[in-house]
């Protein structure tokens, strides 16, 4: 599948997707990088790989560039922003999320904001889940979901180190199953489920 990269910061996903497509463990290749923060680490990496790389700082600015490359899959890598995608891709963004959806999920929960709440709620599981993303936060169909133990001596950070380890795993995993299965196939299961 050809991918499209979204991303607004350091672009540590984005190191783990050109490790794993270069190891033949990830199906696909990166066709353009685009972030919607200037300047930032992750437009730098992208272009060390050879990757066609841009800033663009709004949805239209984003599909317009899109629009020049033949993406099937848009691939969310710490895109801290709502994204839009253009109609024939409506379906076809995927997102990575630091917690088990459907727990410490949705509008204002990202990042550091998630493992601090797991540390405050005192869960004993965390993780990731990757899901496709549609017009409300993490809400679109889980793809794949890998769990984290959360020890009682865990700090918010060694919490995040260690979900992040999961989504290194996660993430390629989900695109795999995607490539294989297609993108139809896990709306449609989605759908059987809301009936």
């Amino acid at each position: 599948m050809k991918m499209a990269v979204l991303l607004s910061g350091s672009g540590r996903t984005l190191d783990n997707f050109h490790e794993r497509i270069a190891a033949g463990t990830m199906q696909g290749s990166i066709e353009v990088v685009i972030a919607n923060v200037a300047g930032v680490r992750g437009l730098e990496k992208a272009e060390k790989y050879g990757y066609q790389a841009f800033h663009a700082s709004d949805n239209e600015e984003t599909n317009r560039i899109i629009a020049n490359y033949d993406v099937d899959l848009v691939l969310l890598a710490g895109y801290l922003k709502l994204y839009q995608p253009p109609p024939h891709l409506t379906r076809s963004v995927l997102n990575i999320h630091p917690s088990l959806i459907p727990s410490f999920c949705g509008a204002g929960f990202y990042g550091m904001r998630v493992h601090r709440a797991v540390k405050e709620r005192g869960v004993k599981v965390t993780g990731c889940t990757v899901h496709f993303a549609n017009a409300v936060y993490d809400e679109g169909p889980i793809i794949v979901q890998k769990c984290v133990v959360v020890g009682e001596d865990d700090s918010p950070e060694d919490i995040a180190a260690r979900v992040f380890a999961a989504e290194c795993e996660a993430y390629p995993e989900a695109v795999n199953r995607v490539a294989e299965s297609g993108v139809a196939y896990f709306w449609k299961q989605r759908e059987a489920l809301d009936e």
